[in-house]
């Protein structure tokens, strides 16, 4: 793979003077650099491939570019605005987190893994936390950046405009921002080794693995098994939902002359599933999932792609949350020790970066494993095994 030299200035957009000092970085590596006294910035030796970069001021807006990197020097100008807030009185936060909304936000973000308790966010203060009871969604962002130290893998992060939403009523987690990774320093040779094998095994059937091995057309020698997965709406479900409702608003006289029976119904009509799920036992061939163009690699594939990597156990933090989360008398899926997860498409095809990463990130959603690992198993795209 070629490699490139990527060099430029960030300027103020106003007056068009340099900024110097400022933070210049390839967005989810470990290429990051701070402008010198003239705003002038150089990244050796990129890599071939697509990058987000980033330019960061305190009180200006953040500004992206998505650039392509080949093999000849490319030149880059960021001109940054002052932000809203550099114009009026600063003001640091108009009214201070909730402890309960904050804990549930850095919960969701850093994870439950066995790697996530080793995470940090060392810069609480940084981020605004809110929830909103019409919606049932709680946010969060940051203005700056927020800092977490993860400990199990040794990295700094800083996470530059973070965008977080939690949405209870469906039950789904998103984040975007523009991480880089800084490397900490390790005290020893030994905790240096560690970082290098928990990095391993961190890699080893992650999204980021699958992703470079689909590109690579090496899914089956990488380990992991493609089985097509398909969901339909449960056709009772819809009636059994509506006898639910009608059973929770009856007046409490009713309920306590009718308690037996209603209990029992009420149980009985909560066990009926929204969905039904339909999974196909022969692997998929990656000719069904995958399409290698003239243009390049793209993921494209019918309903929905359950993966499974059965090389490495499943976290056990992973399967006693699985345990938790279980209904009462529902038993616990098969094959709850193995790696397993659900990929989906935002859109009809998504194409693949020879890092592995899509063009657009928010076009994969994932669910099961690879939805239960957060910042505990977060790592830098040019990180290689």
């Amino acid at each position: 793979m070629g490699q490139a030299r990527l060099s430029g200035i960030v300027l103020d957009s106003v007056t068009r003077q340099p900024l110097p000092f400022s933070t210049v970085f390839l967005a989810n590596t470990t290429r990051g650099v701070t402008t010198d006294e003239a705003g002038r910035f150089v990244f050796e030796q990129v890599p071939a491939g697509s990058y987000e970069a980033v330019a960061s001021y305190l009180g200006y807006r953040l500004q992206r570019q998505n650039i392509t990197v080949r093999t000849e020097s490319q030149q880059l100008t960021f001109r940054l605005a002052p932000s809203t807030n550099a114009l009026r009185e600063v003001v640091v936060r108009p009214t201070p987190n909730k402890p309960e909304d904050y804990q549930v936000f850095a919960d969701a973000l850093l994870g439950s893994t066995s790697f996530s308790k080793l995470c940090r966010i060392r810069n609480p203060k940084a981020v605004q936390v809110r929830f909103d009871a019409g919606k049932n969604e709680l946010t969060a962002s940051c203005p700056d950046f927020l800092e977490i130290e993860n400990r199990a893998l040794g990295y700094r992060i800083r996470y530059y405009g973070l965008e977080f939403t939690l949405n209870f009523q469906e039950d789904w987690v998103s984040f975007y921002g523009s991480p880089v990774f800084e490397p900490l320093r390790a005290r020893s040779a030994r905790q240096q080794r560690t970082w290098e094998v928990n990095r391993r095994q961190a890699y080893t059937g992650s999204l980021l693995h699958f992703l470079r091995s689909a590109y690579a057309g090496k899914v089956a020698e990488a380990g992991f098994r493609v089985q097509r997965l398909r969901r339909l709406p449960h056709p009772a479900w819809p009636r059994a939902d509506s006898l639910l409702k009608l059973l929770r608003s009856m007046p409490p006289e009713v309920w306590n002359r009718n308690s037996a029976v209603f209990s029992d119904s009420a149980q009985r009509l909560s066990k009926v599933p929204r969905q039904v799920e339909y999974l196909f036992t022969e692997p998929l061939p990656a000719a069904a999932y995958r399409q290698e163009l003239p243009g390049g690699v793209f993921l494209r594939f019918a309903d929905l792609l359950q993966v499974t990597f059965a090389a490495e156990p499943a976290d056990p933090a992973y399967v006693a949350y699985t345990a938790r989360q279980r209904r009462p008398g529902q038993p616990l899926p098969a094959g709850l020790s193995v790696q397993s997860s659900v990929l989906h498409l935002q859109s009809p095809t998504v194409e693949l970066q020879p890092n592995g990463t899509p063009t657009d990130p928010l076009a994969l959603l994932t669910e099961d494993y690879w939805g239960f690992e957060k910042m505990g198993e977060f790592l830098p795209l040019d990180y290689q095994p």
